[in-house]
């Protein structure tokens, strides 16, 4: 158990100062690089190239590299998009934020597998049940890997103070404010923020770049190999072919069970993507100031982190519909609530409070979605994380898509249908998983490998 643990620990703690500087980043992007659209634009051309790369790279890398080099080398992608941020420009931050986004979903796929492996094999040797103790190791991971946007954006706004901006929003301004907050009205709601000075954006920088590079020093030094591919009979391995792999991701949509999962895994990315990005402009910035936006999104990470490690912990005695329910609920009361508020200055905790529900939902979603491809696709952990990110990508690809267009109070309702049409496929899911139980079609997968590739069951 302590090698298994200290493995999950140095993968957490890689992820934990890897998006401690992404994170922050990302978080600045439209502040920091906003001539042109420059940085929104990257964050566009980032999730594209995010789909891209889940739909082929993990699968050929984590077979090609294994688990742990590839976490090493996809973590150096994130260390070109800090570096492209020194001189922003189109030939710098667009080219990087390809890198990154072909290196992100290599990167989560083998963190997924390599947890999910490192679980099942304890959990073998233990004699304990497989599914917690994956629930438990992805409930440690998002613990620490969570908290990075506590640090991310403390580091920022630390830096960012020594040159503070101010400005104080106006009462008519208010009635704009909130779902109310539309494209079409002339509205200032964005605060006009100037760019802070150099010399700090380059300590910021600086700091963000060191993070990354101990991140990968971190994971390439402690962090021990795992067998991430079962035993094979001797002439079976060159049937593996390139086009094979290469469609793996898109084969694993016979899965009945993983077309169903879709909505659910596209959720996760349009209530992150409406919390970073409109929440943070359309309530906070509005109402209060683009200064304490760096305070509302510490909230979120922190309750997201604590969140994470007590529900991955629980749901070993509630069982995950329990709490996949009860993420649904905290989600629904937020955006009918964000419906009905008008945010004003005087009720200065009430911006604190979504955020915090929000991290709580989110920290179900985030752990109990990730240990749950882990378990129903434990034969084909690859593929099926990286369609996790695909459609988790498309999801946020959607949100910043529609963002400049659409009144907040209908993105409320597009996030509202997402949960509902989710909720619905998931226990869909779930009802097929009571009458086939994935332990015994992995077991059955497993046979299958060892025979021949062709003869993999799909539901």
């Amino acid at each position: 158990m302590e090698k298994s643990l200290k493995n999950v620990i140095v993968v957490s703690l890689g992820f934990l100062l890897l998006f401690t500087a992404y994170g922050g980043l990302q978080s600045l992007q439209s502040s920091l690089n906003q001539e042109e659209g420059l940085g929104v634009t990257a964050l566009s051309v980032l999730y594209g190239a995010l789909i891209l790369s889940s739909m082929f790279l993990p699968p050929m890398l984590i077979k090609k590299f294994g688990c742990k080099w590839t976490i090493v080398v996809s973590m150096c992608c994130y260390i070109a998009f800090s570096l492209g941020n020194f001189y922003p420009s189109w030939y710098t931050l667009i080219p990087t934020s390809m890198i990154l986004g072909l290196g992100g979903a290599p990167l989560w796929s083998a963190k997924c597998t390599y947890l999910t492996i490192s679980g099942n094999e304890y959990a073998r040797r233990a004699g304990k049940i497989g599914r917690n103790v994956v629930n438990q190791y992805f409930g440690i991971f998002f613990l620490l890997f969570q908290s990075s946007g506590v640090w991310g954006n403390l580091i920022s706004s630390l830096i960012f103070a020594q040159s503070p901006t101010q400005g104080i929003n106006p009462e008519e301004q208010l009635k704009y404010c909130g779902a109310s907050d539309c494209p079409t009205t002339t509205n200032v709601s964005t605060n006009s923020t100037q760019r802070p000075p150099q010399d700090l954006v380059y300590t910021l920088l600086g700091v963000y770049t060191g993070s990354g590079v101990l991140a990968v020093l971190l994971v390439a030094i402690f962090l021990d190999p795992i067998n991430d591919n079962p035993p094979e009979k001797t002439g079976e391995k060159k049937k593996d072919s390139f086009w094979g792999t290469f469609l793996e991701t898109f084969q694993q949509l016979k899965d009945k069970r993983q077309c169903l999962l879709i909505p659910l895994t596209m959720y996760s990315g349009f209530e992150q993507g409406f919390l970073s990005g409109d929440y943070t402009k359309s309530y906070v910035t509005c109402a209060l100031g683009i200064q304490y936006v760096g305070y509302v999104m510490i909230c979120f990470a922190a309750t997201n982190s604590i969140c994470s490690m007590l529900f991955g912990k629980l749901s070993q005695y509630t069982g995950r519909i329990a709490l996949f329910l009860l993420g649904a609920v905290i989600n629904l009361s937020c955006i009918i609530a964000l419906l009905l508020w008008k945010p004003h200055p005087d009720m200065f905790a009430v911006f604190f409070i979504f955020p915090a529900l929000w991290g709580m939902a989110d920290a179900i979603w985030q752990t109990q979605t990730n240990a749950l491809y882990g378990v129903l696709f434990e034969a084909r952990k690859e593929a099926a994380f990286a369609n996790y990110r695909l459609w988790e990508s498309l999801g946020f690809v959607i949100a910043f898509g529609y963002s400049t267009f659409l009144c907040v109070s209908v993105k409320l309702y597009v996030v509202l249908a997402v949960l509902l049409v989710s909720m619905v496929t998931y226990g869909t899911v779930e009802y097929l998983e009571s009458k086939n139980p994935s332990d015994k079609l992995a077991a059955s997968e497993r046979s299958d490998r060892t025979d021949t590739p062709e003869k993999q069951t799909y539901l």
